[in-house]
């Protein structure tokens, strides 16, 4: 609870001058992309590709937000958001057909919770410094919305909705990480299965749809659970993908699992 409670601390600095200046490094992040491919639930691959390519207007992005009246308030009443998106006990008071709900089904049916993505990230971050200032807050936020993304645009945890919803996020949090992971992701799905789908038009929808959509992480997630899904997405301006859904139908046509495209029962036909 240290962490939380030194987040809703009034006086703590905005940013932390000590933080390092990250740069961008191609060949690292090529490396651990590699890994990557070889274990798509290696989440700590990920995050090491995100810090050798930095989004570059990350402060001046962050500093903006939370010298806001709004963005203190969100701090304030969101201290730490796993904490309240961990609660299904409570989600599952709110109303039927609510974000809360659509939350809660996708989490517990992939077998996953928002403080399991934490425990990745510390695992990552267990050699770096950490900084006591606002703006790791800030941060915590861009980590801690990506499952809430799958469930607003649709997109699975398939390897193309993975990617899809990476494109979406560029044009959110533009860290090129978002890009080369979802491209490059694009690319192997296609050569694994002899592009037979729309794969890399479905990746650039999921870039162009995630233009129309405020950042998420600067969004009150407490206000927008109650609210029915269909709402939630009117008002963020997410609008359905095309192309994710042509590509699944394809594949479920010729006896393919999008969900296991490459594994061992992913075979084409000829």
């Amino acid at each position: 609870m240290n962490a939380m409670t030194g987040a809703m601390q009034a006086d703590l600095p905005i940013y932390d001058e000590r933080r390092p200046v990250l740069r961008l490094r191609p060949a690292k992040a090529w490396h651990h992309f590699q890994n990557l491919l070889k274990d798509k639930e290696n989440t700590e691959e990920v995050f090491h590709i995100f810090e050798s390519l930095p989004w570059r207007n990350l402060r001046p992005a962050g500093e903006r937000f939370l010298r806001s009246v709004r963005g203190q308030a969100i701090r304030a009443k969101e201290p730490y958001l796993p904490a309240i998106l961990d609660d299904h006990a409570a989600l599952r008071l709110m109303p039927e057909g609510s974000l809360a709900h659509a939350y809660c089904d996708f989490m517990e049916r992939e077998g996953l919770t928002a403080q399991g993505l934490v425990d990745e990230f510390d695992k990552f971050a267990r050699h770096h410094e950490k900084f006591d200032d606002q703006f790791r807050w800030y941060l915590n936020r861009l980590r801690d919305v990506h499952d809430m993304l799958h469930v607003l645009t649709g997109y699975g945890r398939d390897a193309l909705g993975e990617a899809c919803v990476l494109a979406f996020t560029y044009s959110q949090q533009p860290s090129y990480a978002n890009l080369f992971i979802g491209y490059l992701a694009g690319l192997n799905i296609n050569k694994q299965t002899r592009r037979s789908a729309p794969v890399l038009r479905a990746v650039r929808e999921g870039q162009r749809l995630g233009k129309a959509c405020p950042r998420l992480c600067e969004q009150s997630i407490t206000e927008l659970l109650p609210l029915p899904l269909e709402e939630v997405r009117r008002r963020l301006n997410i609008t359905p993908a095309v192309h994710y859904h042509q590509a699944h139908a394809i594949w479920r046509a010729i006896g393919v699992d999008p969900y296991d495209l490459l594994g061992k029962n992913a075979k084409l036909a000829a």
